[in-house]
């Protein structure tokens, strides 16, 4: 994330719920076969740290460092590093539109689900950019919203959908991010190696209780709904009818959900 920009989401615990739920594994797995041992590695827009760490398992001779503009999410990465017992990973506070680190210090650089949230996304990899070696490489992975499917249909899940795309659009930022992620890659100078895609797909009773759980909090208690009512883009009574909507597709036996993202590997 970045100074300039509103976060939709904001950092109410069901959005935390949702980032700690993430893993190298099910958000990097396109990246972690081009890892060495000695890498250097830097992850924007880490939030609470936990893909980060898990990449510094997968570099044990190099180092990993997180940064986020969320000096909450720092704070919880970095109380949470001790538990995990690794050492060779730090995180700061810090800006993707100016990042605080000299000219081409990092093997790799790693985005998930970042440049989504940000008004200008190609500014954000062109300094990412500037901080990568010559001979470095990008791993970027965002989601599309305007791609997500889900089952049962519900007329209330669509109007969801149409919520959170105006809601992003108030805040000039890009929710269907992840169609037009290698475009931004090479408007920003960099050459694409490998454009991929990958899903999260929910659809086990614990599955389905844990995403529809967390979107139904979401809807009525974080930052999404106060700046839905701020702008005056739904009223109480329809947040509450999208919360409802998720409580009942999770409820489902029927009900699945699936997030596609697109993966670009690249380098300067």
């Amino acid at each position: 994330m970045t100074t300039r920009d509103r976060y939709s989401h904001g950092h109410h615990e069901s959005v935390l719920r949702s980032h700690l739920w993430r893993t190298a594994e099910n958000s990097a797995g396109f990246l972690l076969p081009h890892l060495l041992p000695g890498h250097k590695v830097l992850d924007v827009g880490c939030g609470p740290g936990n893909i980060t760490i898990d990449l510094a398992r997968r570099v044990p001779a190099g180092h990993v460092t997180g940064v986020d503009v969320a000096e909450a999410a720092i704070e919880l990465a970095t109380n949470h590093t001790p538990r995990e017992g690794v050492e060779n990973v730090d995180f700061v506070v810090g800006d993707g539109y100016h990042l605080d680190f000299a000219d081409g210090t990092f093997d790799v650089a790693y985005a998930h689900q970042v440049l989504q949230h940000t008004s200008d996304p190609v500014a954000v990899l062109r300094e990412v950019r500037r901080v990568l070696r010559a001979d470095g490489l990008l791993a970027v992975r965002e989601a599309d919203y305007g791609a997500f499917t889900w089952a049962p249909d519900d007329e209330r899940l669509t109007k969801w959908m149409d919520l959170y795309q105006r809601l992003a659009r108030a805040n000039h930022t890009e929710p269907n991010a992840g169609r037009y992620l290698h475009v931004w890659v090479r408007q920003a100078g960099f050459d694409i190696e490998r454009v991929s895609t990958s899903t999260w797909t929910y659809a086990t009773p614990a599955e389905r209780a844990w995403w529809g759980g967390l979107w139904a909090d979401r809807i009525v208690e974080s930052e999404f709904a106060r700046q839905s009512l701020e702008y005056a883009l739904a009223t109480r009574e329809e947040l509450e009818e999208s919360s409802n909507a998720f409580h009942d597709w999770a409820q489902s036996v029927d009900g699945i959900f699936m997030v596609p993202s697109n993966e670009v590997l690249a380098r300067p």
